[in-house]
């Protein structure tokens, strides 16, 4: 149900409850978060009817119950129901718009080089590299970059006639690289039930899937997930950005949540930001997209980060837990 784009739904961005915290213009700037309250996330938000929340929890409380496991399974059943539908193409996952697929690449390429050259700068020379990608979808990202990069690369997929696609398009006569580099385990399990083998991975990359687990299944998966990176490894997640607070979206059961949001959860988590990146080259219409690198121990150096378009709070746009176009 991953790697996944756009759809029709209109809405209309939510004015920021109280403003958000500055940005600094210089790249040397320290990120720094706000403490974590357990009750209540960054700003309110809306759904893809128009309703308005005042906040996430009264969200939250109305889409999965408060200790309902039968609610928040059909959460989760109706998110992977709503991808089952989709063609197993680019174009499929990508919404209908796998032109945007190239400059995606390209933006998370120059982000890993930029990780890899700090973080492991003896891969491939004599150190092999092992990534997992979550939420693989038809492994186009795995395919178009981490195959490149990593010596194993394991995908982890809900939807199984994805994965089955991802199957044929990694097999080693689809793929352009040497017999070093291929695509080892295919895991048809959601990123709420997963957990990985003990540090077994350098990069675990997540990519628009992540608005698909509540905000304690997002906190669980992220503490899980840490067993799974190797000594100096790191998390990479790339989503969608809302302006403020949250865009529910109904109709495939995600949310998107805004920079403070994810930096609020980050810290329930005890992550901690290394590294982030606004993605280039996307068409103007567009909603930001942002990328994290993540690491479990305190950066060394300060956060190289770029600050935010502005974006006009009173023009509609179409939501997604992808980019989502502006109308």
């Amino acid at each position: 149900m991953y790697n996944h784009l756009l759809h029709n739904t209109l809405f209309n961005v939510v004015p920021p409850s109280r403003p958000l915290p500055p940005h600094s213009n210089s790249e040397n700037s320290l990120v720094r978060v706000k403490p974590l309250s357990c009750l209540q996330m960054d700003g309110c938000g809306l759904d893809s009817d128009g309703r308005q929340f005042k906040n996430a929890e009264e969200m939250w409380r109305e889409e999965v119950g408060e200790g309902d496991p039968l609610k928040k399974s059909q959460w989760y059943s109706d998110g992977v129901g709503y991808w089952q539908a989709v063609e197993a193409t680019v174009d499929g996952v990508l919404g209908g718009y796998a032109h945007v697929n190239e400059p995606d690449i390209e933006g998370s390429e120059a982000f890993l080089n930029s990780v890899l050259a700090e973080r492991f700068p003896d891969a491939g020379r004599g150190r092999r590299l092992a990534a997992l990608d979550c939420g693989s979808g038809i492994g186009r990202v795995t395919k178009n970059l981490l195959i490149r990069y990593f010596n194993e690369v394991d995908l982890l997929e809900p939807v199984s006639h994805f994965l089955d696609t991802a199957r044929v398009n990694l097999a080693s006569e689809n793929l352009m690289v040497t017999e070093e580099y291929k695509a080892v385990n295919f895991f048809c399990v959601p990123l709420q039930e997963f957990t990985p083998e003990a540090e077994r991975y350098d990069i675990i990359w997540v990519q628009w899937c992540i608005g698909h687990l509540s905000d304690d299944d997002f906190v669980s998966f992220f503490q899980r997930a840490k067993v799974g990176l190797r000594p100096g490894g790191l998390f990479v997640l790339k989503e969608n950005i809302a302006k403020s607070g949250f865009v529910l979206d109904k109709q495939d059961r995600s949310i998107t949540r805004s920079d403070l949001y994810f930096k609020q959860l980050f810290n329930k988590c005890e992550l901690h930001v290394y590294k982030m990146k606004d993605q280039k080259g996307f068409p103007d219409e567009l909603f930001a997209v942002k990328m994290y690198a993540l690491t479990t121990e305190l950066p060394t150096k300060r956060v190289t980060t770029e600050l935010p378009k502005r974006v006009n709070s009173s023009r509609s746009r179409r939501h997604v837990n992808r980019p989502a176009i502006i109308k």
